[in-house]
C-alpha cells in the first residue's frame, strides 16, 4: 500500500503522538509498504520535502498554546503536486488540527479512504484555553467538533486505549465500530541487553549518579499542567527523609522546566534531583537504563507510551491510578497504582525495600512490553486499512474518475 500519515507534529519534536507516528512509519515500512508523512515545519517558514525519508513539511505559524507548537493553514496548495504523485491508497490522520483537516480535505478531493487515530483526551487540556471560564460550553463545543471529525468524516476510527474508547462509546454515545490498537514501540531499543553497558556507566557518571543510588525515572514533556510533575517533586521530600540515596531523574524539556527546577531546589537544596533537559532522540533509550523505577503522576494521558518504554527497559511502574495506564500496568504484577502522595510514597518504599518483589516486577514488566512490539502494531493497523478500503466498494466509473483526479 501507499500510505499517507498526516500529523501536526513529527521528529524532532518530542511527544507521544510523534512516537506513535514514527513507530507506525517504521513498522509499515518493515512490512513492505510505502509510507509518506505530511507535517508542520517547526523550524522555518519554508516548504521542505525529504525525498529519502518521504517527509513533507509545510510552513507553520504560532498556535498561541505552546511556544514550540505550531499550526498550518487549512489547505496549503503548494504541496499538492508532490502529494498527488504519491498516488495514496490510504490517508491516516493523527490530529484533529490543521494538518488533520488538510488530510480530510484531500481524502474528499481525491476520493481516498481515510483512517483516523484519536490520540489526545482534549477534555483534560481544555482549561489551557478557557482558563476556567466557560468550561461547560467549551466542552460541548469540543464534543461536537470531536464527533464531527472522528465519527462523520472517517472510514475507520482508531483509539489506543479503553479510556478513549469509553469516551466515544459511553460519554459521547457514538454508534460505530471503534478499533482499539495500542501504539507499538521498538521494544528491542529499550532492552537492557541491547544497550552498551560502558555507555550507561559513562552517562551515570556524567550525571553524578553513584553506584548505591536508587533512581526514580520520569521521561516526559516538562509541562506541570499536563503531567502533574510537581506532585512527584513534592512527594520526594518524604521519600528522602527515609532513604537519602533515592534520586529523582527527570528527562525532558518543556515550558515548566525552570519552575520544576526551582521547586526541586527547595528540597534538600535539590541534591536528590537530576534534570537533563532535552536529550537526543537516539539517546533516550540510554537514559531508561539509569532508572530503577519508572514513575508518573499524569492524569491526562491517552495511553502513556513512556510507561511501556520503561517496561521494555525492565523497570517496575509506579503510576497514577488512571485508565490510560491499565492497558499495560497490572497492580502488584509489573507495578503499582496510587491515588495520592501517601500511596505513592508507600509504593516506592514497598518496591525499594523488597528486593524479591522488585526483581519479579522488573521481569514481569519486560515480559509485558513484548505485547507492544511495532511489528504487531503495524499488522493490526493494516487490518484496519483493509476494512477502510473494502468499505469503498467503488464502481469502475469511480475508479476512472479517481485516476483522472490524480493526474
Amino acid at each position: 500500500m501507499r500510505i499517507g500519515l498526516f500529523s501536526e507534529v513529527y521528529n524532532p519534536y518530542v511527544s507521544g503522538v510523534v512516537t506513535s507516528v514514527t513507530m507506525l512509519k517504521k513498522s509499515l515500512e518493515e512490512l513492505g509498504h510505502q509510507v509518506y508523512v505530511v507535517t508542520i515545519n517547526n523550524k522555518s517558514n519554508k516548504y521542505e520535502y525529504d525525498e529519502k525519508e518521504h517527509v513533507l513539511r509545510v510552513p507553520g505559524i504560532d498556535s498561541g498554546i505552546y511556544n514550540d507548537f505550531k499550526i498550518s493553514t487549512i489547505y496549503p496548495i503548494k504541496p499538492l503536486k508532490i502529494i498527488k504523485k504519491w498516488n495514496l491508497d490510504i490517508i491516516h490522520t493523527h490530529t484533529e488540527g490543521s494538518i488533520g483537516t488538510y488530510g480530510r480535505l484531500l481524502s474528499k478531493q481525491f476520493d481516498i479512504p481515510i483512517v483516523h487515530t484519536y490520540h489526545t483526551m482534549y477534555e483534560d487540556y481544555i482549561y489551557l484555553v478557557t482558563k476556567g471560564l466557560f468550561d461547560k460550553p467549551a466542552k460541548k463545543l469540543l464534543e461536537y467538533f470531536t464527533l464531527f471529525y472522528c465519527d462523520k468524516t472517517v472510514s475507520e476510527l482508531i483509539v489506543p486505549t479503553q479510556k478513549a474508547y469509553n469516551l466515544f462509546k459511553i460519554k459521547y454515545g457514538v454508534n460505530r465500530e471503534i478499533n482499539i490498537i495500542p501504539t507499538g514501540i521498538d521494544v528491542d531499543k529499550f532492552d537492557r541487553s541491547n544497550n552498551d553497558k560502558n555507555e550507561v556507566i559513562k552517562l551515570r557518571g556524567s550525571l553524578g549518579i553513584k553506584d548505591d543510588d536508587f533512581v526514580l525515572l520520569l521521561v516526559s514533556r516538562i509541562s506541570d499542567e499536563q503531567k502533574n510533575i510537581k506532585f512527584l517533586i513534592d512527594a520526594h521530600k518524604n521519600i528522602i527523609k527515609k532513604h537519602k540515596n533515592i534520586k529523582f531523574l527527570i528527562v525532558g524539556d518543556g515550558p515548566d522546566l525552570e519552575n520544576m527546577k526551582n521547586a526541586a531546589s527547595k528540597i534538600n537544596d535539590g541534591k536528590n534531583f537530576i534534570f537533563t533537559g532535552m536529550v537526543p532522540q537516539d539517546k533516550v533509550a540510554l537514559y531508561y537504563q539509569l532508572g530503577n523505577i519508572f514513575v508518573t503522576a499524569s492524569k491526562t494521558e491517552t495511553q502513556g507510551l513512556t510507561v511501556i518504554e520503561g517496561m521494555a527497559a525492565s523497570l517496575p511502574i509506579v503510576c497514577m491510578d488512571d485508565d490510560s495506564f491499565k492497558i499495560a500496568v497490572i497492580d502488584e504484577y509489573n507495578g503499582k497504582f496510587f491515588k495520592n502522595k501517601k500511596e505513592y510514597v508507600k509504593a516506592i518504599f514497598e518496591i525499594y525495600e523488597d528486593k524479591e518483589k522488585y526483581n519479579n516486577m522488573s521481569k514481569q514488566a519486560f515480559t509485558t512490553s513484548k505485547q507492544f512490539s511495532i511489528k504487531y502494531y503495524g499488522e493490526r493497523i493494516i487490518d484496519v486499512y483493509k476494512k477502510a478500503l473494502n468499505k469503498e466498494d467503488k464502481t469502475l466509473l469511480t475508479r476512472i474518475k479517481n485516476v483522472i483526479k490524480r493526474v
